[in-house]
């Protein structure tokens, strides 16, 4: 995700302080991972500099100065073209996952100990995330549903690994 995007995002519907962004961001898209507050300030700090945001106004108050920032024109553009674009999908033709079922060939270990510790680690994370999901709001749904696809997936693969683990040993192991 792009979270400089993702900010001029939400100051399309009007300027807003640094603080109003990270609690708009982490109330839309932060639910696993919110922002830390230097991370919105760097981002500003670097839409500023670029010309994607400016300072709409400054408010005196106990601590420091709070700006507000509003986004430009070559800002809103600038979205519009990210969001045109589509993203690449990720084939993960090199999984860490393959790489560890291979190497435990190769020095001899038990690579289906591997793949069944695997699957039981994906096992808890979806029933997590289908309990998430059944107490959460569309928006939580939706993010769930998103990851418990690539579970699944995830989980295919394993199967078929293991079914397939004795004709991979033949190919990776030195005859």
């Amino acid at each position: 995700m792009s979270i400089g995007h993702t900010l001029l995002g939400l100051l399309e519907s009007g300027p807003r302080h640094g603080y109003d962004l990270k609690r708009a961001f982490d109330e839309k898209f932060g639910h696993d991972k919110p922002l830390h507050y230097g991370q919105v300030y760097s981002t500003m700090s670097r839409l500023l500099k670029n010309g994607l945001v400016e300072v709409d106004g400054i408010e005196a108050g106990d601590g420091p100065e709070r700006k507000r920032y509003a986004i430009t024109e070559a800002g809103v553009t600038d979205v519009q073209r990210w969001l045109a674009t589509p993203e690449k999908p990720e084939p993960y033709l090199q999984s860490t996952l393959y790489t560890k079922v291979v190497l435990a060939l190769l020095t001899h270990r038990d690579a289906a100990d591997i793949l069944d510790t695997q699957r039981s680690e994906h096992l808890r994370m979806m029933r997590i995330l289908t309990d998430r999901k059944r107490k959460g709001d569309l928006a939580d749904q939706l993010i769930c549903d998103h990851a418990l696809f690539h579970l699944e997936a995830d989980l295919r693969w394993l199967e078929l690994t293991s079914a397939r683990l004795g004709r991979l040993a033949k190919e990776v192991l030195p005859a």
